[in-house]
């Protein structure tokens, strides 16, 4: 028996990365699965493979019409929308603060926040309607504190992170939970630059390898999880909450990193 058997999910950026792992996470516990991305052919190829369970929906996040037919789409398949999980993101504008234009502003703001605020809109409705449903956001540790991502995208990720705690008060009384992941460093085509050769992701999972106390990279597979108990029935007095999934990130700093000083002394009051 699936943890999530019988529910219908609406997933964002599923057709790589995080998003892909999710799809594939949710399926195997029973869920079906609206695949919401603008990568068509990587879309369809995910939804073929997974034999009738998922079905793929060109999803613009920015698009208001675009997430109402990602919602509406599970809705006609699967008879109800139970869990949407507002995924889809980009890096975004990247630079000093003084030269980033309005026009890089505007797209990483759709993308991130607005595509989160669009998703909670469309699916809270249906949710509240059945007094049930799991919405799910993929926030960031750059949303947490400064230092951890580019301008734009840390400020769009901590608006996810507060919107979150917002919505759920309002959804509560209703039985529908809203929570958001905060993933650290987790190796996906998108931290690679976009590229998902094999060589790429190697590079970008060793790089982060030394980043946090557990030593290795973040996995898609890990956000998955995270996903996973945050729709299903196991979570069902969790909500308003940010999940870090970040191997010690920002627990503080490495221990072999730490001052000798603070160290000696640690190991003497132990």
């Amino acid at each position: 028996m699936g943890r999530l058997d019988g529910k219908a999910a609406v997933i964002t950026g599923g057709a790589s990365g995080m998003g892909e792992a999710t799809v594939r996470r949710f399926v195997e516990e029973g869920a079906r699965v609206v695949i919401a991305d603008v990568q068509d052919a990587k879309g369809h190829t995910i939804a073929d493979t997974l034999a009738g369970a998922a079905v793929y929906q060109h999803t613009d996040v920015a698009d208001d019409a675009d997430v109402r037919a990602a919602v509406r789409r599970a809705i006609d398949e699967f008879g109800a929308i139970d869990i949407m999980f507002n995924n889809a993101g980009i890096g975004g504008a990247v630079g000093p603060i003084d030269e980033i234009t309005v026009e890089e502003y505007d797209r990483t703001m759709n993308v991130l926040l607005r595509g989160v605020f669009l998703g909670m809109k469309h699916a809270a409705g249906p949710m509240r309607a059945r007094r049930s449903g799991s919405i799910i956001s993929t926030a960031s540790v750059a949303g947490l504190g400064g230092g951890r991502g580019p301008h734009i995208y840390s400020a769009a990720k901590a608006a996810i992170i507060n919107l979150t705690r917002s919505v759920s008060i309002e959804l509560a009384e209703r039985l529908v939970r809203v929570n958001c992941i905060c993933p650290g460093g987790i190796a996906t085509p998108l931290l690679a630059g976009g590229l998902g050769a094999p060589e790429a992701l190697d590079f970008v999972r060793t790089a982060l390898a030394g980043l946090q106390p557990i030593p290795r990279s973040g996995m898609p597979d890990d956000i998955a999880s995270a996903a996973l108990w945050l729709a299903s029935d196991e979570a069902s007095f969790i909500t308003g909450h940010a999940l870090v999934v970040d191997g010690g990130l920002t627990a503080g700093t490495k221990w072999d990193q730490q001052p000798e000083t603070l160290r000696v002394h640690r190991e003497m009051t132990w």
